[in-house]
Formats: structure tokens, C-alpha cells, sequence
């Protein structure tokens, strides 16, 4: 992928807008933080896990792709390097923060992201 389709599909969520964190590209809905990309860690891009061990298992199935660092080492959290993170998981896993940060009402007027509704 590159900078510009993982921006692209941030902004294909409903309601993510845009800006700066620190200087670099960061991603909110309605206000609250969604996630941020880091150019300077290898161009990559934040993705929030259910748990360290998921984590762990993404870095020992591809290495080339997730890593973190010491920042990192505490929370749930892998940096995806862009240009290799596969895109269809990119988008799942996007997905999953969307609906734990966007308010509950927003999240009731979009089922296709529940999965309740049809994927249209």
C-alpha cells in the first residue's frame, strides 16, 4: 500500500477527519483519537490489538511487516510497515478500532461495520 490509499481508507470510515499529532498524520472520529501514521518508524502506521500476545504472533508471522518499539512495549499496540501490511487485514483490523472509538450512536447508523449488517 502506500501512504496515500491507507489514508484513503481512514477516510472511508464514517466521520474520521484528518490532522496532525506531534507532526505527524493522525486520524480522529468525531474528536476522539482513531490512530496515527509514523513516517519516521520505518512509514508505518499505528494499529490497536485486542492484546500484546496478538502482537507478538503478527511480528513472528511476518516480521518484515509489524514491529514496535520500546514507546509500545506496554500497550496493545503494532506499527504495520505500509508498503507491505496486506490491506484486507489492514482494513479489518481499522475496523475493529472504529467501532471501540466512534460514540455508539454513530456506530448504530453504520450495521455494515457490525457486522449486522449487509457489506454493502
Amino acid at each position: 500500500m502506500t501512504r496515500e490509499e491507507v489514508r484513503a481508507l481512514l477516510l472511508s470510515f464514517p466521520d474520521v477527519e484528518d490532522g496532525v499529532s506531534y507532526g505527524e498524520p493522525s486520524f480522529k472520529v468525531r474528536g476522539k483519537f482513531f490512530t496515527w501514521m509514523r513516517p519516521a518508524l520505518d512509514d508505518s502506521i499505528v494499529v490497536h490489538l485486542d492484546n500484546r500476545d496478538e502482537r507478538n504472533l503478527l511480528i513472528e508471522m511476518d516480521p518484515a511487516t509489524f514491529h514496535f518499539t520500546d514507546h509500545y512495549r506496554d500497550h496493545a499496540i503494532v506499527l504495520a510497515r505500509i508498503a507491505t501490511v496486506d490491506p484486507v487485514w489492514l482494513k479489518a483490523a481499522l475496523a475493529k478500532r472504529w467501532l471501540r472509538v466512534a460514540p455508539k450512536r454513530l456506530v448504530q447508523q453504520h450495521p455494515r461495520l457490525t457486522g449486522t449488517g449487509s457489506s454493502a
